[in-house]
């Protein structure tokens, strides 16, 4: 994550650090490379287990406790399934009827972290406004910079603007399958920040994520698809029928939960340096289930059509990260056999 320059230092020079430094962001499973949390942790890092290695902190900056709006902008082609495969993702957040282990439970988590006040994260997420970019209005290989411009251009749009709300607003920018987005498949899936005024006009959390179905499955759709790499290693069954955007979901929640904990890179992350910040989701990649660490994803659920998937949502079934809790220093999960 960049870090936070005084006032007087030249908009110009900021923007240039911002555009090369790295963001916040979800390393692919299993790793190519080392990411923050190896670098700071090293081989001592636990995932599903307690470690006494990992101090998440809280820094005093804000979170979100008011009601969350996710305000989509589609960028690029997508289809009408697909859409609605990620929608009701994230209308499920808040669905506490959902069947056990459910994605509101996997929130639960989430909750339990709070700001200064000891008011905690809202537990109510629920789906904003939504804008269309299907002539791809900048282009199909994106920079971290011209993620915001695409913001830009949904929150400033004759017609039908996305509502400008940076108290409650998340606005969260999917890319297709034929998008490239800087360091898209070789470092990131996804990353979130926040927008500058200097581009956007606001400061507005927000996220990108994309569709890796046709650049990198086997990076970012793992473990629906697999890396060339391994030799003999079968993909599993994806609960949704579409390899790209089952895979995207688990990138989304992680972003939507490392967002409204740490929204403007001040609040709640481990580590020394706010620069590259260790949040809560960072700390559990790839582990989805109880036992998981390492190379193994954990004990997942398989259903009778061959589907593997970890959580339930309201009508669909998902496979999901957990997220580190503070309050028992452990990755946990609705999923949790212990």
């Amino acid at each position: 994550m960049q870090r936070m320059f005084p006032a007087p230092l030249a908009p110009l020079l900021l923007l240039l650090l911002l555009a090369v430094s790295p963001v916040i962001c979800w390393r692919p499973w299993p790793h190519l490379k080392a990411n923050n949390s190896d670098l700071i942790f090293g081989g001592s890092k636990k995932y599903e287990g307690s470690s006494k290695f990992v101090h998440m902190r809280y820094h005093m900056g804000p979170v979100l406790t008011t009601h969350i709006n996710v305000h989509t902008i589609w960028y690029g082609t997508w289809q009408r399934s697909q859409k609605k495969i990620i929608r009701e993702f994230i209308s499920s957040i808040s669905a506490v009827d959902s069947k056990h282990p459910s994605v509101s439970g996997w929130w639960k988590t989430v909750l339990l972290y709070t700001d200064q006040t000891g008011a905690n994260i809202s537990r109510i997420v629920r789906l904003g406004k939504e804008k269309n970019d299907r002539f791809y209005s900048h282009g199909k290989s994106l920079t971290r910079l011209s993620v915001q411009s695409v913001i830009k251009s949904a929150v400033t749009a004759r017609t039908n603007p996305l509502p400008i709300n940076p108290k409650g607003g998340l606005y969260l920018v999917l890319t297709s399958t034929d998008v490239y987005v800087h360091d898209f498949c070789g470092q990131v899936c996804g990353f979130h920040y926040f927008t500058f005024p200097s581009i956007v006009g606001y400061t507005l959390p927000f996220a990108w994520v994309g569709n890796s179905a046709k650049l990198c499955p086997g990076v970012c759709a793992y473990p629906f698809a697999v890396p060339n790499y391994i030799p003999g290693l079968k993909p599993l069954k994806s609960p949704n029928g579409d390899v790209g955007v089952d895979g995207m979901i688990s990138v989304i929640g992680h972003e939507i939960a490392e967002l409204a904990t740490n929204p403007l890179v001040n609040a709640w992350y481990a580590g020394q340096d706010p620069v590259a910040p260790v949040e809560i989701a960072d700390l559990c990649e790839g582990i989805y289930g109880t036992g998981g660490g390492g190379s193994y994803t954990g004990q997942l659920l398989k259903g009778k059509d061959g589907a593997t998937y970890n959580m339930n949502g309201i009508r669909r079934r998902y496979l999901v990260q957990w997220v580190w809790n503070h309050v028992v220093n452990y990755c946990t999960g609705p999923n949790a056999l212990d």
